[in-house]
Protein backbone atom coordinates (compact mmCIF):
# COMPACT_ATOMS: atom_id res chain seq x y z
CA UNK A 1 0.00 0.00 0.00
CA UNK A 2 1.32 3.61 -1.03
CA UNK A 3 2.13 5.89 1.66
CA UNK A 4 -0.40 8.69 2.46
CA UNK A 5 1.00 12.08 0.86
CA UNK A 6 0.26 15.04 3.01
CA UNK A 7 -0.65 18.17 1.41
CA UNK A 8 -2.33 21.32 1.49
CA UNK A 9 -3.32 20.52 -2.39
CA UNK A 10 -5.25 17.69 -1.56
CA UNK A 11 -7.24 19.82 0.74
CA UNK A 12 -8.89 22.11 -2.65
CA UNK A 13 -9.54 19.13 -4.26
CA UNK A 14 -11.55 18.21 -1.84
CA UNK A 15 -13.45 20.80 -0.93
CA UNK A 16 -14.10 20.90 -4.66
CA UNK A 17 -15.82 17.72 -4.26
CA UNK A 18 -17.41 18.64 -1.08
CA UNK A 19 -19.29 21.62 -3.13
CA UNK A 20 -19.92 18.99 -5.85
CA UNK A 21 -21.87 16.36 -3.69
CA UNK A 22 -25.25 16.99 -2.53
CA UNK A 23 -25.80 17.87 0.76
CA UNK A 24 -27.65 15.14 3.47
CA UNK A 25 -31.00 15.56 4.13
CA UNK A 26 -31.77 16.89 8.02
CA UNK A 27 -34.68 16.26 9.81
CA UNK A 28 -35.70 18.76 12.38
CA UNK A 29 -35.95 15.81 15.36
CA UNK A 30 -33.26 14.20 14.86
CA UNK A 31 -31.92 11.81 17.02
CA UNK A 32 -28.75 12.40 18.92
CA UNK A 33 -26.55 9.82 17.13
CA UNK A 34 -27.40 11.54 13.96
CA UNK A 35 -26.70 15.20 15.37
CA UNK A 36 -23.17 13.80 16.67
CA UNK A 37 -22.44 12.93 13.22
CA UNK A 38 -22.97 15.99 11.57
CA UNK A 39 -21.03 18.36 14.32
CA UNK A 40 -18.23 15.94 12.82
CA UNK A 41 -18.79 16.50 9.51
CA UNK A 42 -18.86 20.74 10.34
CA UNK A 43 -15.59 20.47 12.19
CA UNK A 44 -13.97 18.47 9.33
CA UNK A 45 -15.48 20.64 6.63
CA UNK A 46 -13.93 23.63 8.59
CA UNK A 47 -10.62 22.60 8.85
CA UNK A 48 -11.05 21.94 5.04
CA UNK A 49 -12.09 25.35 4.17
CA UNK A 50 -9.22 26.58 6.72
CA UNK A 51 -6.41 24.90 4.37
CA UNK A 52 -8.54 25.59 0.75
CA UNK A 53 -8.35 28.82 -1.27
CA UNK A 54 -11.21 30.35 -2.35
CA UNK A 55 -12.10 30.62 -5.67
CA UNK A 56 -13.39 33.77 -7.46
CA UNK A 57 -16.45 33.97 -9.40
CA UNK A 58 -15.44 37.30 -10.67
CA UNK A 59 -15.90 38.07 -14.30
CA UNK A 60 -12.87 38.88 -16.19
CA UNK A 61 -12.95 42.18 -16.87
CA UNK A 62 -11.65 43.75 -20.12
CA UNK A 63 -8.17 44.39 -21.16
CA UNK A 64 -6.67 47.50 -19.58
CA UNK A 65 -5.18 50.25 -21.95
CA UNK A 66 -1.56 51.03 -21.81
CA UNK A 67 0.38 53.33 -19.65
CA UNK A 68 1.88 56.24 -21.29
CA UNK A 69 5.37 54.76 -20.29
CA UNK A 70 4.76 52.03 -22.51
CA UNK A 71 3.04 54.36 -25.12
CA UNK A 72 6.27 56.51 -25.28
CA UNK A 73 8.27 53.67 -25.43
CA UNK A 74 6.52 52.04 -28.60
CA UNK A 75 6.68 55.29 -30.14
CA UNK A 76 10.31 55.59 -29.84
CA UNK A 77 10.47 51.71 -30.77
CA UNK A 78 8.56 52.46 -34.18
CA UNK A 79 10.48 55.35 -34.93
CA UNK A 80 14.26 54.07 -34.55
CA UNK A 81 14.03 50.51 -35.27
CA UNK A 82 15.40 50.77 -38.67
CA UNK A 83 18.48 52.87 -37.81
CA UNK A 84 19.15 49.83 -35.08
CA UNK A 85 17.89 47.47 -37.21
CA UNK A 86 20.98 47.90 -39.55
CA UNK A 87 25.18 48.10 -39.11
CA UNK A 88 26.70 51.26 -39.81
CA UNK A 89 29.71 51.25 -42.39
CA UNK A 90 31.74 53.22 -41.07
CA UNK A 91 32.71 50.78 -38.25
CA UNK A 92 31.23 52.09 -35.84
CA UNK A 93 28.78 50.64 -33.36
CA UNK A 94 24.80 51.17 -32.75
CA UNK A 95 24.86 51.94 -29.30
CA UNK A 96 22.20 53.64 -27.89
CA UNK A 97 24.30 56.85 -26.98
CA UNK A 98 24.17 57.58 -30.90
CA UNK A 99 20.89 58.71 -29.73
CA UNK A 100 21.08 60.03 -26.49
CA UNK A 101 23.95 62.60 -25.35
CA UNK A 102 22.96 63.43 -22.06
CA UNK A 103 21.51 60.83 -19.32
CA UNK A 104 20.63 61.88 -15.41
CA UNK A 105 22.71 65.21 -16.15
CA UNK A 106 25.79 63.22 -17.39
CA UNK A 107 27.61 63.24 -20.81
CA UNK A 108 26.81 60.11 -22.68
CA UNK A 109 30.13 58.92 -24.78
CA UNK A 110 30.57 56.79 -28.08
CA UNK A 111 31.81 53.63 -25.99
CA UNK A 112 29.27 53.41 -23.75
CA UNK A 113 26.32 51.15 -24.24
CA UNK A 114 23.98 52.06 -21.31
CA UNK A 115 23.64 55.65 -20.89
CA UNK A 116 23.04 55.46 -17.43
CA UNK A 117 25.99 53.04 -16.56
CA UNK A 118 29.25 55.53 -17.19
CA UNK A 119 31.32 52.97 -15.34
CA UNK A 120 31.18 50.80 -18.29
CA UNK A 121 32.59 51.58 -21.48
CA UNK A 122 33.36 49.06 -24.39
CA UNK A 123 36.48 48.18 -25.08
CA UNK A 124 37.72 47.37 -28.69
CA UNK A 125 38.96 44.01 -30.11
CA UNK A 126 41.48 42.93 -32.46
CA UNK A 127 39.89 42.87 -35.84
CA UNK A 128 40.63 39.98 -38.46
CA UNK A 129 42.92 42.23 -40.35
CA UNK A 130 44.93 43.31 -36.73
CA UNK A 131 45.18 39.22 -36.19
CA UNK A 132 46.15 38.27 -39.75
CA UNK A 133 48.86 41.03 -39.13
CA UNK A 134 50.26 39.31 -35.86
CA UNK A 135 49.79 36.02 -37.07
CA UNK A 136 52.04 37.19 -40.25
CA UNK A 137 55.09 38.74 -38.82
CA UNK A 138 55.43 35.82 -36.13
CA UNK A 139 54.85 32.58 -38.33
CA UNK A 140 56.16 34.20 -41.61
CA UNK A 141 58.15 36.92 -40.46
CA UNK A 142 60.08 35.19 -37.54
CA UNK A 143 59.94 37.99 -35.33
CA UNK A 144 59.84 37.19 -31.81
CA UNK A 145 56.96 37.79 -29.53
CA UNK A 146 58.37 40.49 -27.76
CA UNK A 147 59.15 42.33 -30.71
CA UNK A 148 55.75 41.99 -31.83
CA UNK A 149 54.38 43.07 -28.64
CA UNK A 150 56.24 46.08 -28.85
CA UNK A 151 55.51 46.75 -32.32
CA UNK A 152 51.76 47.29 -32.32
CA UNK A 153 51.07 47.08 -28.37
CA UNK A 154 49.59 44.09 -27.92
CA UNK A 155 50.29 42.22 -24.62
CA UNK A 156 52.39 39.42 -25.13
CA UNK A 157 49.69 36.81 -23.97
CA UNK A 158 47.26 38.26 -26.62
CA UNK A 159 50.09 37.95 -29.24
CA UNK A 160 50.47 33.96 -28.08
CA UNK A 161 46.69 33.15 -27.78
CA UNK A 162 46.13 34.77 -31.29
CA UNK A 163 48.62 33.03 -32.95
CA UNK A 164 47.69 29.66 -31.81
CA UNK A 165 44.23 30.59 -32.59
CA UNK A 166 45.25 31.54 -36.30
CA UNK A 167 46.90 27.95 -36.71
CA UNK A 168 43.84 25.97 -35.54
CA UNK A 169 42.11 28.40 -38.02
CA UNK A 170 44.40 27.40 -40.58
CA UNK A 171 44.52 23.65 -39.67
CA UNK A 172 40.86 23.50 -39.94
CA UNK A 173 40.91 25.09 -43.73
CA UNK A 174 43.47 22.64 -44.54
CA UNK A 175 40.55 19.68 -43.50
CA UNK A 176 37.88 21.47 -44.83
CA UNK A 177 36.43 22.05 -41.88
CA UNK A 178 33.22 23.92 -41.63
CA UNK A 179 34.58 27.37 -40.03
CA UNK A 180 31.35 29.81 -38.65
CA UNK A 181 32.32 32.73 -40.79
CA UNK A 182 28.46 34.44 -40.68
CA UNK A 183 28.76 34.19 -36.84
CA UNK A 184 32.08 35.78 -36.37
CA UNK A 185 31.39 38.67 -39.60
CA UNK A 186 27.80 39.09 -37.48
CA UNK A 187 29.34 39.54 -33.81
CA UNK A 188 32.74 41.66 -35.01
CA UNK A 189 30.05 44.61 -36.52
CA UNK A 190 28.53 44.65 -33.42
CA UNK A 191 31.77 45.40 -31.37
CA UNK A 192 34.52 48.19 -31.97
CA UNK A 193 37.65 47.09 -33.64
CA UNK A 194 40.94 47.97 -33.45
CA UNK A 195 43.08 47.83 -36.72
CA UNK A 196 46.76 48.29 -35.18
CA UNK A 197 47.38 51.12 -37.66
CA UNK A 198 49.87 53.43 -37.59
CA UNK A 199 48.74 57.10 -35.35
CA UNK A 200 45.95 54.58 -34.08
CA UNK A 201 45.26 54.84 -30.46
CA UNK A 202 47.50 52.15 -28.33
CA UNK A 203 45.76 48.89 -28.13
CA UNK A 204 46.92 47.85 -24.17
CA UNK A 205 49.72 48.59 -21.94
CA UNK A 206 52.02 45.59 -22.71
CA UNK A 207 54.64 46.46 -19.66
CA UNK A 208 52.12 46.68 -16.49
CA UNK A 209 53.77 45.45 -13.44
CA UNK A 210 52.57 43.01 -10.41
CA UNK A 211 52.22 44.96 -7.25
CA UNK A 212 53.81 42.84 -4.63
CA UNK A 213 51.59 42.89 -1.10
CA UNK A 214 54.83 43.65 0.84
CA UNK A 215 55.38 46.56 -1.22
CA UNK A 216 52.23 48.05 -0.17
CA UNK A 217 53.66 49.63 3.46
CA UNK A 218 55.64 52.29 3.99
CA UNK A 219 59.12 51.66 5.16
CA UNK A 220 62.04 54.36 6.28
CA UNK A 221 65.27 53.52 5.45
CA UNK A 222 68.14 55.57 6.07
CA UNK A 223 70.88 56.15 3.39
CA UNK A 224 74.16 58.56 3.47
CA UNK A 225 73.00 61.66 0.60
CA UNK A 226 76.00 60.72 -1.48
CA UNK A 227 74.41 57.48 -2.16
CA UNK A 228 72.37 56.77 -5.25
CA UNK A 229 69.45 54.61 -4.00
CA UNK A 230 68.37 52.71 -6.73
CA UNK A 231 65.26 50.28 -8.25
CA UNK A 232 67.08 47.28 -6.77
CA UNK A 233 67.73 49.27 -3.69
CA UNK A 234 64.15 49.78 -2.91
CA UNK A 235 63.35 46.35 -3.77
CA UNK A 236 65.85 44.41 -1.69
CA UNK A 237 64.56 46.77 1.50
CA UNK A 238 60.85 45.29 1.09
CA UNK A 239 62.50 42.29 0.55
CA UNK A 240 65.47 39.72 -0.38
CA UNK A 241 63.26 38.09 -2.99
CA UNK A 242 61.25 40.94 -4.04
CA UNK A 243 62.43 41.86 -7.85
CA UNK A 244 63.25 45.55 -8.99
CA UNK A 245 60.47 46.75 -11.77
CA UNK A 246 62.85 46.41 -14.24
CA UNK A 247 62.90 42.70 -14.11
CA UNK A 248 59.15 42.14 -13.13
CA UNK A 249 58.66 44.02 -16.67
CA UNK A 250 57.27 41.37 -19.18
CA UNK A 251 59.64 43.08 -21.96
CA UNK A 252 62.68 44.19 -20.23
CA UNK A 253 64.66 44.62 -23.32
CA UNK A 254 62.41 47.59 -23.94
CA UNK A 255 64.46 49.15 -21.20
CA UNK A 256 67.71 48.41 -22.69
CA UNK A 257 66.45 49.75 -25.97
CA UNK A 258 65.49 53.42 -24.57
CA UNK A 259 68.76 53.63 -22.57
CA UNK A 260 70.65 52.85 -25.94
CA UNK A 261 68.83 55.68 -27.60
CA UNK A 262 69.25 57.81 -24.91
CA UNK A 263 72.79 57.44 -24.87
CA UNK A 264 72.69 58.44 -28.38
CA UNK A 265 72.70 55.10 -30.60
CA UNK A 266 70.79 55.13 -33.65
CA UNK A 267 66.81 54.06 -33.26
CA UNK A 268 67.42 51.25 -36.01
CA UNK A 269 70.61 50.03 -34.38
CA UNK A 270 68.98 50.29 -30.91
CA UNK A 271 65.90 48.58 -32.46
CA UNK A 272 67.60 45.55 -34.14
CA UNK A 273 69.60 44.90 -30.34
CA UNK A 274 66.57 44.70 -29.29
CA UNK A 275 64.67 42.05 -31.40
CA UNK A 276 68.29 40.28 -30.97
CA UNK A 277 67.76 39.89 -27.49
CA UNK A 278 64.25 39.43 -27.23
CA UNK A 279 64.91 36.23 -29.27
CA UNK A 280 67.77 35.40 -27.75
CA UNK A 281 65.70 35.53 -24.53
CA UNK A 282 62.67 33.32 -26.07
CA UNK A 283 65.05 30.70 -26.85
CA UNK A 284 66.35 30.43 -23.57
CA UNK A 285 63.13 30.43 -21.92
CA UNK A 286 61.96 27.60 -24.79
CA UNK A 287 64.73 25.18 -23.57
CA UNK A 288 64.22 25.82 -20.58
CA UNK A 289 60.81 24.77 -20.48
CA UNK A 290 61.72 21.77 -22.94
CA UNK A 291 64.71 20.69 -20.20
CA UNK A 292 61.59 20.72 -17.59
CA UNK A 293 59.43 18.91 -19.53
CA UNK A 294 61.87 16.36 -20.41
CA UNK A 295 63.47 15.78 -16.77
CA UNK A 296 59.83 15.55 -15.56
CA UNK A 297 59.18 12.74 -18.37
CA UNK A 298 62.51 11.03 -17.34
CA UNK A 299 61.01 10.30 -13.51
CA UNK A 300 57.55 9.21 -14.72
CA UNK A 301 57.01 5.48 -15.35
CA UNK A 302 54.15 5.73 -17.65
CA UNK A 303 52.10 2.24 -18.21
CA UNK A 304 49.76 2.09 -21.64
CA UNK A 305 47.14 -0.33 -21.69
CA UNK A 306 45.61 0.63 -24.60
CA UNK A 307 42.84 2.50 -22.64
CA UNK A 308 44.48 4.31 -20.17
CA UNK A 309 47.76 5.18 -19.41
CA UNK A 310 49.04 4.84 -16.01
CA UNK A 311 51.98 7.22 -14.63
CA UNK A 312 54.20 6.41 -11.67
CA UNK A 313 56.48 8.98 -10.14
CA UNK A 314 58.73 8.21 -7.60
CA UNK A 315 58.25 10.90 -4.51
CA UNK A 316 59.97 10.66 -0.99
CA UNK A 317 57.44 10.36 1.60
CA UNK A 318 60.37 12.61 4.29
CA UNK A 319 59.58 15.62 2.05
CA UNK A 320 56.77 17.33 3.02
CA UNK A 321 58.31 20.96 4.64
CA UNK A 322 58.35 22.46 7.64
CA UNK A 323 54.59 22.33 8.39
CA UNK A 324 53.67 19.24 6.66
CA UNK A 325 52.30 20.83 3.87
CA UNK A 326 54.91 21.68 1.14
CA UNK A 327 54.10 21.39 -2.20
CA UNK A 328 56.44 18.60 -3.31
CA UNK A 329 54.97 16.46 -0.36
CA UNK A 330 52.22 13.58 -1.37
CA UNK A 331 49.02 14.71 -1.69
CA UNK A 332 49.50 18.79 -0.44
CA UNK A 333 46.36 19.41 -1.85
CA UNK A 334 43.60 17.35 -0.32
CA UNK A 335 45.54 15.29 2.54
CA UNK A 336 45.54 17.87 5.44
CA UNK A 337 42.47 19.98 5.41
CA UNK A 338 43.39 23.68 5.96
CA UNK A 339 42.53 25.71 9.42
CA UNK A 340 41.00 28.59 8.17
CA UNK A 341 37.36 27.46 9.04
CA UNK A 342 38.35 26.20 12.31
CA UNK A 343 36.67 27.44 15.32
CA UNK A 344 39.02 28.71 17.87
CA UNK A 345 41.66 29.61 15.30
CA UNK A 346 44.03 32.69 15.79
CA UNK A 347 43.93 34.15 12.01
CA UNK A 348 45.00 37.34 13.06
CA UNK A 349 49.65 37.49 12.14
CA UNK A 350 51.25 37.36 15.81
CA UNK A 351 54.21 38.28 14.17
CA UNK A 352 55.89 40.30 11.17
CA UNK A 353 58.74 37.99 9.20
Amino acid sequence: MPPRIHSSSCCQSRQLLNYLEAAPPISISASPLALQRLAATSTSSSSQLQCSRSFSTTPVTEARQPTRQRREFLKWINDYKEKFRTQPNNGKTNYISQLVTVSDYQDVYEDQPFPNNPNFRSEPVLSSKARHMIWKDVMREGLPLKAVSAKYQVDMRRVAAVVRMKQIEHYMYKKKMPLARTYHDVIMSMLPRAYLTPGEKPFEPINDIHVHSYTMQQLFVPTAESREFTRADAAKAFGEHILPPDEKMRIPELVEMERNIASGMEPEKAYAIFKETAAQSERAFAEAQKAKAKHQADKTLRVDNGRFEFRFEKVNADDVGRNGRSRTAVGWRYGQPFTDRRRGEVKIPTKVE
